[in-house]
């Protein structure tokens, strides 16, 4: 069910390895306290995935977001995350490694893939079977009052069911098996992006809402498409959203591995 509460809800665009810009977004936030643990009351804070590659530490930016998930609910505030495609990219490396055969991708292997796509050899090294079973968990779509939070800007989730819950079942069975094609697939449909943009996008949003906003989402929340590519704008000059597709979506992909500052996203009327 939506979440209704009157409490703000923050949302953060992909982090891409970047920890120590991502701490900085909270503390300015009034989110993160000097000791990097929760300050934010009864707030909730929704991470949209993407926490790897391209950047220096994504295994950090992950273990800050469990741990502040675990303090959260403690000043009645919550914690959570969507799952981007850079996360099966990572465990897709993992478990398939460079095995020849498996991935349709221009790398060749899972583990090429990873490597291309700004794979860094530290998050793989320190993936602990905690952080696998929790970035394992994570769900494809949310309902967070009149918001459906999404990662990609991409229809390819009508694939994995006609609910939120259908989705976020299915397309947790791929990563919690071992067939390869499977998870190709999966990584294949994630590398779909401008669904809502352009000519048709309004209409096509408006249609992804219908499926899956359950009556009352009335706008899509989503990164995975640096805002910079869209606006026209220079990666350093985005500091908000962009509100497009006739006011249907809010893309909040800051670029920060682009060299963009992020922001912190208070969606106002959600609660």
């Amino acid at each position: 069910m939506p979440n209704r509460s009157s409490s703000p809800v923050f949302v953060v665009g992909d982090v891409h390895g970047q920890c120590e810009r991502l701490i900085g977004l909270l503390r300015d936030a009034g989110l993160l306290d000097g000791d990097l643990g929760w300050s934010g009351a009864d707030a909730s804070l929704w991470l949209m995935g993407d926490f790897f590659d391209r950047g220096p530490d994504g295994i950090g930016a992950v273990e800050l977001v469990m741990r502040l998930q675990r303090q959260a609910p403690r000043t009645g505030g919550r914690v959570d995350s969507l799952l981007g495609n850079h996360e099966p990219l990572l465990l897709g490396a993992k478990r398939f490694g460079a095995e020849p055969g498996l991935s349709s991708g221009p790398g060749g292997t899972f583990a090429s893939d990873w490597e291309r796509n700004g794979g860094v050899a530290r998050d793989l090294e320190k993936l602990t079977p905690e952080i696998k079973e929790w970035l394992t968990s994570l769900p494809a779509l949310a309902l967070v009052g009149d918001a459906l939070l999404v990662h990609a800007d991409a229809l390819f989730y009508r694939e994995y069911g006609g609910t939120v819950a259908q989705v976020n079942q299915n397309v947790a069975a791929v990563l919690r098996g071992a067939d390869p094609a499977a998870w190709d697939r999966l990584l294949d449909q994630f590398s779909e992006r401008d669904a809502f943009n352009g000519a048709g996008g309004e209409e096509t949003a408006r249609e992804f809402l219908e499926s899956f906003g359950s009556g009352t989402a009335t706008r899509v929340v989503h990164g995975h498409t640096p805002i910079s590519r869209h606006s026209g704008q220079r990666p350093e000059e985005v500091t908000a959203p962009l509100l497009y597709a006739g006011g249907l979506c809010v893309n909040v992909d800051g670029g920060m591995y682009l060299g963009g500052p992020g922001f912190v996203f208070e969606v106002e009327g959600l609660g």
